[in-house]
């Protein structure tokens, strides 16, 4: 997959986090799905009041979210280099459609965030470095901080003078998505997952398609 794509991919991707986890904050009354800084310091919140109780989902979700970056790790380290982005994308894929079939049928969120976590988890194993940024990511504090360093560095002409444009492209994506998913939910309600299933299922198809259009260029043999 060329870098074009990768680009693409990563700002549709992280777009997507803020989609599906702008549906978590709004359902979960304060939680998130692939946030998880914000779900340790809920943890921590309810351990420190002596509410177990409370601290069980937060628990769940970074379990989930775990599970799901170890499965992703593990599919990107055993698939083959040109079909680890289309076999991630099947796993976030599926993750989310049981995330819908779960809302569907408990007309509830607590279930299904586990696999919305579950999908995020393991969105992250998608994209690898995009020559200097990190491309799909479901967090956006170190793309934030980065945009911050390289625009100082730009500033100071000491660096590339559009090399923040990356890290910036992907917070805003993140903050795009975050504000469609909220107007989906005003919207569609619950029914609102399946956007995000429809689209990872559809980046997914792309990908399979992308990886067999560009086939490899044939290594060049030496003879002696």
């Amino acid at each position: 997959m060329t870098r074009s794509w990768q680009i693409g991919f990563g700002v549709v991707l992280t777009a997507l986090a803020g989609f599906v986890d702008a549906l978590g904050f709004i359902r979960l009354g304060g939680l998130y799905t692939s946030l998880m800084s914000g779900n340790t310091t809920q943890l921590a919140v309810s351990l420190g009041h002596g509410e177990p109780l409370g601290a069980v989902l937060p628990a769940l979700l970074i379990g989930a979210f775990l599970v799901g970056a170890v499965s992703g790790g593990a599919i990107s380290a055993l698939s083959p280099p040109r079909w680890v982005t289309p076999a991630v994308l099947g796993f976030e894929a599926i993750a989310l459609a049981a995330a819908v079939a779960m809302a569907a049928e408990h007309a509830h969120v607590g279930v299904a965030s586990l696999f919305l976590a579950l999908a995020m988890g393991g969105q992250n194993a998608v994209l690898a470095h995009v020559q200097g940024f990190r491309a799909g990511t479901t967090f956006v504090t170190g793309a934030l901080f980065s945009f911050g360093q390289k625009a100082a560095l730009a500033l100071a002409g000491r660096g590339p003078r559009l090399g923040w444009t990356g890290d910036g492209a992907v917070w805003l994506s993140l903050l795009l998505g975050a504000v469609a998913g909220t107007a989906a939910h005003t919207h569609l309600g619950i029914a609102a997952l399946a956007i995000p299933a429809g689209v990872a299922g559809g980046l997914c198809l792309a990908a399979s398609l992308v990886t067999l259009l560009c086939r490899p260029s044939p290594v060049p043999t030496i003879k002696i």
